[in-house]
């Protein structure tokens, strides 16, 4: 390889005009290599990124810093802790955002916070959890109004009430 070529491979190695490649062969002797160095010496080239030799099939261009990454998972990963939170402050906003309604033939009877209706359903359970039972088989309907989404907590009362009339109307046409 003669000076010239070398000057060529320095200058698209080393990203350098070709002034400045033929300068640094003459300086080193010739040497591609010491030519390189001395470049990088005068910040003339910038010194190559870090490189990485895998027999991986993935290509991997910088090192990775394990304790950083596995930190990076440990913070990212689902836990239970995490996910019952998440529900437990998406029923909060939702009870607090919206009312319960009580309703007849379209025309609504009485309307708490929902907030309100679960506390006394959790306390008075024995009590309410029948009374709401046989109210469906009556002809109430039970929704949730306000700024929550409530679209499927009603469409799931909805059914209820559906099933409630089946029922009723089954008992009525056995009467018959």
């Amino acid at each position: 390889m003669d000076n010239l070529e070398k000057a060529e491979r320095l200058r698209q190695t080393a990203n350098v005009s070709f002034e400045e490649a033929k300068a640094a062969l003459d300086a080193c002797g010739g040497d591609l290599l010491d030519a390189v160095v001395l470049l990088e010496k005068q910040g003339k080239t910038a010194a190559p990124g870090k490189s990485v030799y895998s027999t991986s099939f993935q290509e991997q261009t910088e090192y990775a810093n394990v304790p950083e990454k596995v930190e990076q998972q440990k913070q990212s990963a689902p836990t239970p802790g995490k996910s019952i939170g998440k529900i437990v402050r998406f029923v909060i906003d939702f009870l607090r955002r919206t009312s319960f309604c009580i309703s007849r033939q379209g025309e609504e009877i009485f309307r708490l916070p929902s907030w309100l209706m679960v506390i006394l359903v959790a306390f008075s359970w024995r009590i309410s959890l029948p009374v709401g039972l046989i109210a469906l088989l009556f002809g109430i309907r039970y929704s949730f109004a306000g700024k929550a989404d409530t679209d499927i907590p009603n469409s799931v009362l909805s059914k209820a009430g559906d099933v409630a009339d089946d029922i009723r109307s089954g008992l009525g046409k056995k009467k018959e």
